[in-house]
């Protein structure tokens, strides 16, 4: 989980309270490595979703690399 929390720049237990929601409602599933935990998602339709934020995330970005020039 240290990954998931330095990526998404919030603390252990707020990644892992959301973590634990998601897992409920079977968006994601995860297993034991020792002591690491391995996280997956589970929902294949949130495959567009994904790719669809990806896009209008990299569109954003250029859009303010413009600006700034």
């Amino acid at each position: 989980m240290g990954d998931l929390t330095e990526k998404v720049g919030v603390d252990q237990s707020t990644v892992s309270k959301h973590l634990s929601i998601l897992k409920k409602v079977g968006l994601v599933d995860s297993r034991k490595d020792g002591t690491l935990s391995y996280y997956r998602v589970t929902c294949g339709c949130l495959d567009g979703f994904f790719s669809c934020m990806e896009t209008v995330l990299l569109n954003d970005l250029e859009g303010r690399k413009k600006s700034v020039k």
